[in-house]
């Protein structure tokens, strides 16, 4: 069988960077091609020296990437994915974005929260949100994929069939999350400075994160109504992880029983997600370099909430992991394949 010809565009990011790491393990896909803005005419290798002999392919153009790839990533900023979408599109060539450019379908909450315009409507029809948990089939054999972000994905995946089953209220959610700092980007930033971040811990964005719709969105489509969230996103001095600790009032009648019996009947055939048992807490360590979301139930019986906890890498199952296991959606391969990737266990 002939090997996929995937792409990265923005391969010198972190997360491009790392889906190449996926993609050189994949056994039915392979690296044809990648580009870079900053390091245009260097080898990959070059930027990042563990990729010495692995990967020693030359950053080129997005053009020698459409052209030469069965897949394109876009592992770029938001707002510089529309234009490479609708070149792919042209040429027939799946395309998936790890930006938010296909993320929102209401246009104007993305003008609201992005400052930006759906620039090709029809393109934008077409998209499908690549979190497979939740929308396994609307992902298969699409060829225009919005992938889901880091908080994006861990809080949905906490939510979710409590949300679905109705056990919890759609308001006064509260979604309390923590990031390794490889999510703010390569890019150096003051606060991402290693005096500054180094031994301490403080939120941002506080109650106006980007990612607020994104994740309202997707919990209303479960629900069936609108849910609304309280997001409130902080800064770990950590290479890798998400952890999302999300808080949600029970529902009457809802009980824990009732609560984990909804969890385990939702993932028990989901191979990324792993329904800790109880007592165990869900671990940002246990999920390094993987495409695991680990979720631990917890319930507060004097106030009736629910507080559920997820542990992701937001470079694996936050970002690239993901984005693979969209692709293989895409192409009808193995939804695991390339992704069974042990964690460290130290």
């Amino acid at each position: 069988m002939k090997k996929i010809q995937a792409g990265v565009v923005g391969a010198t990011g972190y997360a491009g960077a790392e889906l190449v790491r996926i993609l050189l393990g994949h056994p039915q896909a392979e690296v044809a091609a990648l580009s870079s803005v900053s390091f245009t005419g260097q080898k990959l290798s070059d930027v990042y020296p563990a990729y010495y002999g692995l990967c020693d392919q030359v950053c080129g153009t997005q053009e020698e990437v459409v052209e030469q790839s069965d897949v394109v990533f876009a592992a770029l900023p938001h707002g510089l994915s529309q234009d490479l979408a609708a070149q792919c599109h042209a040429a027939g060539k799946a395309f998936i974005d790890l930006g938010a450019d296909f993320r929102l379908k209401d246009e104007a909450v993305y003008r609201k929260w992005y400052g930006g315009e759906f620039r090709f409507p029809a393109l934008h029809e077409q998209a499908v949100y690549g979190l497979p948990e939740l929308f396994r089939e609307e992902i298969r054999g699409k060829k225009l994929i919005a992938n889901p972000g880091c908080y994006t994905t861990a809080v949905p995946l906490a939510l979710a069939p409590a949300v679905r089953a109705g056990f919890v209220s759609t308001q006064g959610i509260i979604a309390d999350c923590k990031s390794g700092v490889t999510g703010a980007g390569r890019k150096m930033t003051q606060n991402t400075h290693y005096p500054e971040l180094n031994e301490g811990f403080s939120a941002y964005k506080v109650a106006a994160h980007r990612h607020t719709p994104e994740m309202e969105q997707t919990l209303s489509r479960l629900a069936g109504e609108a849910v609304r969230l309280t997001f409130v996103p902080h800064l770990l001095p950590v290479n890798r992880g998400i952890l999302a600790t999300c808080y949600a009032r029970l529902a009457p009648g809802a009980d824990p029983q009732a609560v984990r019996a909804a969890y385990e009947e939702a993932y028990r055939d989901e191979y990324f997600v792993r329904l800790l048992p109880e007592g165990r807490v869900a671990d940002i360590k246990q999920v390094r370099y993987t495409n695991f979301c680990d979720i631990s139930l917890h319930f507060d019986r004097e106030t009736g909430t629910l507080i559920a906890i997820s542990a992701i890498d937001n470079m694996g199952k936050g970002a690239a992991g993901q984005a693979v296991q969209n692709m293989n959606l895409a192409f009808g391969l193995e939804e695991q394949a390339g992704l069974r990737l042990v964690p460290p266990a130290f």
